[in-house]
């Protein structure tokens, strides 16, 4: 799995999980007829009958990691994490070998994030990173952490966020060999998460601060691919900051200029044309982010949000 790494590096946000069958484990692989049934009843927004597919699998293959992993992320995006969870710890008690095991402990994370349950999100989390301690992954270390980070600020947990945001900015650099970009990556996703933090604690000034320092370390990046790959996390930030600063012009117009497929970003959108008095605009941002299909932060706040929001 440590090949991972240098895929992922390119990503600011943890990598996504999508209902695919976990490294190492699982009956069968992504091709399995059921898995392709399930998958195409689900984008069909047949949910009740991909999950019907998958629970026929289980009745056949109870201990199928694949399966109930499927099954739970399933459930998650039908809102039903309660359901869920029964299926995840059925795919970790199940999983061949400690990769397995450690990928899904992290769905199952990401199960507790779609109800926002930050303190739960950790908890599995931390066993995600104890893996890659005795992997001696640094990087991944770092991702794991600031996955939880993520998950709490997004639902109002500062304190718990910037505990983990540090926690994986200093595992981060731990790793072995680290190059100056990957210093620089690291820092500017600390910079960026402390002037979240604080524009969320009402530190205008701090957190005007931190987002200066985060662009001169994106700006300072060597490599022009991880530079431009990083940048669009810069009008994310300083949306973002405009935002719960309430300077909603500002927001709006920086917000426009993130990545436009992320559903965190097209709830961000929604809550500002909201605070500007565009409704219609607001429900068309929310139907876009209700349809998220990852299981991943900013599906699991966003799709929750945003279904909540259209009723």
């Amino acid at each position: 799995m440590k090949a991972v790494s240098a895929t992922i590096l390119i990503l600011f946000s943890a990598a996504v999980l999508t209902a695919q069958p976990p490294p190492g484990g699982g009956r069968g692989g992504p091709q399995t007829e059921y898995g392709r049934q399930s998958a195409q009843l689900q984008r069909e927004g047949k949910m009740d009958a991909a999950l019907d597919v998958l629970k026929k699998e289980l009745q056949a293959h109870p201990d199928s990691v694949d399966a109930n992993n499927r099954a739970g992320l399933l459930l998650d995006l039908m809102g039903k994490g309660p359901e869920a969870r029964p299926y995840f710890q059925k795919a970790i008690d199940a999983a061949p070998d400690a990769a397995t095991k450690a990928s899904m402990q992290r769905a199952m994370a990401m199960s507790y994030a779609f109800s926002g349950d930050c303190k739960n999100t950790a908890k599995y989390e931390d066993m995600v990173f104890a893996y890659w301690v005795t992997q001696e992954d640094g990087y991944q270390q770092g991702e794991m952490a600031n996955e939880a980070a993520r998950v709490c600020i997004d639902y109002g947990d500062l304190d718990t966020a910037y505990a983990y945001y540090k926690k994986g900015y200093e595992a981060g650099l731990k790793e072995k060999n680290i190059s100056a970009d990957r210093k620089l990556l690291w820092e500017f996703r600390w910079q960026h998460a402390q002037a979240r933090i604080a524009i969320r604690r009402g530190q205008k000034a701090e957190a005007a601060t931190h987002v200066v320092a985060a662009k001169a370390a994106v700006d300072g990046i060597q490599d022009q691919g991880l530079r431009s790959q990083q940048q669009i996390f810069y009008p994310y930030l300083t949306g973002y900051v405009a935002l719960y600063a309430g300077d909603y012009n500002k927001a709006l117009a920086d917000l426009q200029n993130a990545n436009q497929n992320d559903p965190f970003i097209q709830c961000l959108i929604g809550m500002t044309h909201e605070k500007l008095g565009n409704q219609e605009k607001a429900m068309e941002y929310y139907k876009k982010a209700a349809t998220a299909s990852a299981h991943n932060p900013p599906a699991a706040f966003a799709r929750p949000y945003a279904t909540k929001k259209i009723g």
